[in-house]
């Protein structure tokens, strides 16, 4: 539970039990919530309805019913930039809806959210960055988790990220569904390859930041010295490969394998990791591991 203290920051606006009941109607549909969690991790910047659609994978007629219902009841807020209509989290409904459920059992209003972010934000930009923060991403296979995770770090990191993936095992190639699924996303598969961890090592190599495991062999595997000194940690989500059955259940694997990952990113992206020391971001990031879809494995390590 978020943690309480009287009167804590800018005051939470009280709801009554129809605007109570119009937020709790909102959320009551796994994708409007997923939306909301994503866009909280996003405050206070927003994002456009394509990126929105495209870190879910949501079509978008399907994605703008329900990004209407949740600016109905004041959970979101649009504005128009450019070509893009952006959208960002109000967390001031959100904190009033915590509070009005808080109501009941104490006296005291939850903890508001840090910052007061404006009604209509702007939407983030790319940065270049001289020295940006260098992520591998390892797997066995380097052929389906790694891969979308190598994707997503990239395009959301926004030049404060560059992104890596390589297998301790590599197979041939990557699995065509993940290739399938991150092309109709929008995500450039003609570099993409399997690749041994073996490409990353020796003094010719510039220095890694950071290494995360996100299968439990890899994890378990005796991970090489790495040029540099990089941080470790493990986001160990299960095999979208091992998937049985129709080809429908396997395409669903793959998809909510990307999502979770794309869950993971987008905290990941949000933090402000230049001011950070490995110190404190080694704890974030191990929390980040433990969101939903984490393997007992990844649980396990992470405690």
């Amino acid at each position: 539970m978020t943690p309480r203290r009287p009167n804590a920051g800018r005051p939470t606006p009280k709801l009554d039990t129809m605007d109570a009941v119009a937020l709790l109607g909102a959320l009551a549909q796994p994708t409007r919530l997923e939306i909301v969690r994503l866009l909280m991790r996003y405050r206070p910047h927003g994002l456009a309805a394509g990126d929105i659609g495209r870190l879910l994978a949501v079509a978008h007629n399907t994605l703008s019913a329900h990004l209407a219902a949740l600016e109905q009841v004041g959970l979101l807020a649009s504005r128009r930039e450019g070509r893009h209509i952006i959208f960002a989290a109000q967390a001031a409904r959100a904190d009033a809806l915590q509070a009005f459920l808080a109501e009941a059992c104490c006296t005291e209003g939850p903890l508001p959210c840090a910052d007061a972010a404006p009604a209509f934000p702007a939407r983030r930009d790319p940065v270049a960055s001289e020295r940006p923060l260098r992520v591998l991403v390892v797997c066995t296979g380097n052929s389906a988790r790694s891969i979308m995770a190598e994707a997503v770090l990239n395009r959301e990191g926004l030049g404060r990220i560059q992104a890596f993936s390589a297998g301790s095992r590599p197979q041939e190639a990557p699995h065509p569904l993940a290739l399938r699924l991150l092309s109709d996303l929008g995500y450039d598969i003609s570099e993409m390859r399997s690749k041994s961890w073996d490409e990353f090592l020796g003094p010719e190599v510039a220095p890694l930041d950071l290494v995360v495991t996100v299968c439990d062999d890899a994890s378990e595997s005796a991970c090489p010295a790495f040029p540099g000194v990089p941080l470790r940690v493990h986001w160990g989500l299960d095999d979208p490969a091992a998937a049985t059955g129709p080809e429908s259940a396997k395409r669903a694997a793959f998809l909510q394998s990307y999502r979770d990952l794309a869950a993971r990113v987008s905290a990941f992206v949000n933090l402000p990791f230049e001011q950070m020391s490995l110190q404190e971001l080694q704890p974030v990031l191990a929390a980040i591991g433990r969101m939903d879809g984490a393997t007992a494995k990844a649980l396990e390590q992470a405690a």
